[in-house]
């Protein structure tokens, strides 16, 4: 919820031939508290309206200043996901997008995989395949994404096709600057922990700690994914300790909740290439080190952009769903089968100039 990401990639849905510009527009205090005020709410709800305004309004103008393409893969501002019982949320409207840039846009990608009875998330891992073959690795690798959720997807770069039996298995492996991004901005004032000097100079509570990881999510059978206010009642635990405790035990969970996904992989990684905002935090990335039986890589060292690696995944979708093609699998999502399919907008009007 902190802006617009805008990323141009040259790809014909499989292979990615290269990396355009990337840009980034924040979003304002205002329209901030707008979309924080809407966090959970669904269709209906007067709080998602206004959600949707702030949405729509950003993406056009960040758009149409700033594209050239022949295709909008336009992914919308999730609200809230329920994946228990099917529905997932993410305010925006594609055919607006589509008649103010004049280009078609896809969108709505998570609605198709859960009519097949997957989480509708993660859906990056089709993209890290690519990512995988386009860094020229050849055995197992892992993508790590710090943003508010952290996700992995193992990639085995030797599989033909990302939907080919191996060749992907994905899930969200808990909390990552959700929590302590909540906690900082209640406690400090401030929008993140920056840099991780906050938990970096408190202490861990071991035993709230243990108690966090005993949550029932952590033991549940992969893919899964997670809605970012899962788990919100951390806060309440640790309300009685110091700012930097606090801070610490959360960096602390998200580094051990990621070490416990680990071991539900296939195999051991040969490295992991991490992502997201959540690489600006060292401390985080410290802990992850420590926890971690892989080479850890912050992803702008092996050539990437890691603050656009979710705006570049959504690009490379929309080529996809043009060309009639998966976004997600079983092994990804559990979904029944490869789902395919989006929505798709075409514009209505020419382009105003």
């Amino acid at each position: 919820m902190d802006a617009v990401d805008v990323a141009a990639v040259l790809t014909d849905g499989e292979r990615i031939e290269k990396f355009g510009k990337t840009s980034f527009f924040p979003f304002d205090s205002e329209n901030r508290k707008t979309l924080a005020n809407a966090n959970g709410c669904w269709p209906g709800d007067d709080r998602v309206f206004e959600a949707e305004r702030v949405v729509v309004s950003a993406h056009k103008k960040a758009l149409m200043d700033n594209f050239t393409g022949s295709v909008i893969g336009f992914h919308g501002q999730t609200l809230a996901h329920d994946p228990e019982n099917g529905r997932t949320h993410q305010a925006g409207d594609g055919q607006e997008i589509a008649d103010a840039t004049g280009i078609a846009t896809v969108w709505d990608f998570r609605t198709r995989d859960m009519e097949l009875g997957g989480q509708g998330a993660p859906l990056a891992p089709f993209f890290h395949f690519a990512l995988a073959k386009f860094l020229g690795e050849y055995s197992p690798v892992a993508f790590l994404n710090l943003g508010g959720i952290a996700n992995v997807s193992w990639v085995d770069p030797a599989a033909s096709a990302p939907e080919s039996r191996g060749a992907l298995f994905a899930f969200d492996t808990g909390p990552a600057n959700s929590l302590l991004d909540a906690l900082i901005q209640s406690k400090a004032g401030a929008r993140c922990d920056d840099g991780g000097k906050i938990s970096s100079s408190g202490k861990e509570n071991r035993e709230l700690l243990e108690k966090l990881l005993q949550a029932p999510y952590f033991a549940a059978k992969a893919p899964k994914s997670l809605d970012r206010a899962q788990f919100l009642y951390a806060l309440a635990m640790l309300d009685h300790q110091s700012l930097e405790d606090s801070a610490a035990t959360l960096a602390e969970f998200t580094a051990r909740s990621v070490a416990e996904g680990f071991k539900l992989l296939p195999s051991l990684p040969s490295k992991t290439i991490v992502t997201g905002g959540g690489v600006k935090n060292l401390d985080v990335m410290r802990r992850l080190s420590a926890a971690l039986p892989t080479e850890l890589l912050d992803g702008s060292s092996v050539g990437l952009s890691p603050h656009a690696l979710e705006a570049q995944a959504f690009a490379y979708l929309a080529v996809r769903v043009m060309r009639g093609l998966p976004i997600s699998s079983p092994s990804t999502t559990g979904c029944s089968e490869p789902a395919i399919g989006a929505r798709i907008s075409y514009p209505s009007r020419r382009k105003l100039d």
